[in-house]
């Protein structure tokens, strides 16, 4: 069984999507739409702009989304998954590629994620850190243990590597605890803020009032969200956890192994880079990965 799985923020290259401009007229088409919904023409930032421009959140988000949405809908045939996942942002593009939401609708909600993101990023600062070479019971307990900041997993990308979210001081108290414990490393991320933590309630409350609004229909397959980590069809249960992904960790780990017992054997990434291949592979290292962008 194939799973089609789409990248998160961090992915990004300047360059990204051009050749698809080029050389498919679906592609271009729907590259210019996003440019009259956003109201300024992203494919400029993605095709020709600096590292900098591509690395806010309000850029960063619906450049991925577009690049990996895009290359989705222009497979034709190809596109036969028997289940999709993303990371983080990648859900979106998940369910937009599977037909639950409309390319217009997840675009629309991809840039009111990242706007509302980014406002909660400048109400609170905060930051990330990746933890690798230490079990995810032992990281959660250090993190609990931390009792006067905010400072919780954030994203299971695979064993042995957890990303923490919180407060600066929070971060810098959990990666001296962490590093004592026997982490091989505790490496603070350049990220403008502490994503799926309880300080993106802000963000979460202003997305959950477009996420109500927004028609989601069944997809054509079952879609392993980060929240549940099973393959849900539902839209009501779909549109509940992408409402708690904000303040909720990533289960990529959780996920991936859900999608292998229920019979994936390939894993195809669709959008920029290959990180998720990667992932897959220290969680399943049996499956076939593969990429395309």
């Amino acid at each position: 069984m194939k799973a089609f799985v789409f990248p998160g923020q961090g992915a990004q290259f300047v360059g990204m999507g051009k050749d698809l401009y080029e050389t498919s007229s679906v592609a271009k088409e729907m590259f210019e739409k996003a440019n009259e919904i956003l109201g300024f023409r992203i494919t400029d930032l993605m095709f020709a702009g600096t590292d900098e421009d591509l690395r806010q959140t309000k850029v960063t988000q619906p450049a991925i989304f577009l690049h990996s949405v895009i290359l989705a809908k222009t497979m034709g045939e190809d596109f036969k998954p028997d289940m999709v996942a993303g990371h983080s942002l990648g859900e979106f593009s998940a369910l937009v590629a599977a037909d639950a939401l409309s390319f217009e609708d997840g675009l629309k909600l991809v840039y009111k994620r990242a706007l509302a993101m980014q406002k909660a990023c400048e109400m609170n600062p905060s930051t990330m850190a990746a933890v690798l070479g230490l079990a995810d019971a032992k990281v959660e307990e250090i993190c609990a243990s931390i009792t006067d900041e905010i400072v919780v997993p954030a994203n299971y990308n695979c064993p042995g590597q957890v990303v923490i979210s919180g407060t600066n001081a929070g971060i810098e108290k959990a990666c001296e605890l962490l590093l004592a414990a026997g982490a091989k490393r505790a490496l603070k991320l350049k990220v403008g803020g502490a994503f799926h933590s309880p300080l993106m309630e802000p963000a979460k409350v202003e997305l959950s009032a477009a996420i109500d609004t927004t028609d989601i229909k069944a997809p054509l397959c079952p879609v392993y969200q980060n929240v549940s980590t099973v393959g849900e069809t539902d839209p009501a249960t779909i549109k509940a956890n992408l409402i708690a992904q904000l303040t909720a960790p990533v289960k990529w780990t959780q996920s991936v192994e859900h999608m292998v017992a229920n019979g994936a054997t390939e894993f195809v990434e669709l959008g920029p880079g290959n990180v998720l291949q990667g992932l897959v592979k220290k969680i399943a290292s049996e499956v076939e990965t593969s990429g395309k962008q």
